[in-house]
């Protein structure tokens, strides 16, 4: 078990994300994780890895760059990122009492978390035995993100998720709602959802005449998986989801048994 936290203080928090490390996202979680704490460390991929899901760089040689004070950059996946801080960037020091993704620009809800970048990060502390939390704020629409929103409750949310005490190779999924702080409801502990329409593939010719495929987002976010992330968001909630790194599904494993003998 992961002991709990109860006082954040005196925590060494690792803050990273999958939008980069110049996106707006990380900076507000830079400065909620620096309200808890006086000990935050920033690695972060170079540039946009979205949707990278968790994957990791075997084949070239990733490059580290050291930005500022506790403040790093490298040229390879969120997974990557959190790896290499634990393994190299702080391997001599102190190891990380929290790990910290995102906030993601867009949520992470329902299948999402299979393909984020975010929520990758996150698993990956969480397979090295570290705490870890990935946060995202949800946008609908052409406005701009309410990064208001997290900044008005995220170190609450953080503080309260810490204080419990949590099974090894767990993490926990937060979602904003796209809403004005004082319009969110409240939090709520949901389950991970699934949407009922999938993702759009269009299909194009470009100018040179050449045909291709674009990958979309999804349709909608309507589900019709009661009480999960997407219901709960749309309601206005701050989502909270434990995910489970063990991916086995009890239930087929005696009919496949005594099938293959």
């Amino acid at each position: 078990m992961l002991e709990a936290l109860p006082d954040l203080s005196q925590a060494r928090i690792l803050v990273t994300n999958d939008d980069g490390v110049n996106a707006p996202g990380i900076e507000v979680l830079a400065g909620i994780a620096r309200s808890l704490s006086d000990d935050v460390w920033i690695v972060a991929p170079e540039v946009e890895q979205s949707a990278t899901s968790h994957s990791l760089t075997m084949r070239r040689p990733l490059r580290v760059r050291e930005l500022g004070e506790r403040r790093y950059s490298i040229d390879g996946t969120p997974t990557d990122c959190v790896l290499v801080a634990t393994r190299t960037i702080l391997q001599k020091q102190k190891q990380p009492d929290l790990i910290l993704s995102g906030i993601n620009m867009g949520g992470n809800l329902g299948e999402d978390v299979t393909y984020s970048g975010t929520v990758a990060a996150a698993m990956e502390g969480a397979l090295l035995g570290y705490r870890s939390i990935a946060l995202s704020q949800v946008r609908e629409g052409d406005h701009g993100y309410r990064w208001q929103t997290p900044e008005a409750w995220g170190a609450e949310v953080i503080r309260k998720l810490a204080s419990v005490e949590q099974p090894r190779e767990t993490l926990i999924n937060v979602n904003f709602p796209d809403v004005e702080p004082e319009a969110v409801r409240g939090l709520k502990v949901c389950r991970q959802g699934k949407r009922d329409e999938q993702t759009a593939v269009v299909e194009g010719v470009d100018p040179g005449g050449r045909p291709y495929v674009w990958i979309g987002s999804y349709q909608s976010d309507k589900t019709s998986v009661a009480d999960s992330d997407l219901e709960a968001v749309a309601q206005g909630w701050i989502t909270i989801t434990p995910l489970h790194l063990d991916l086995t599904y009890d239930p087929l494993i005696k009919r496949i048994k005594d099938a293959t003998g």
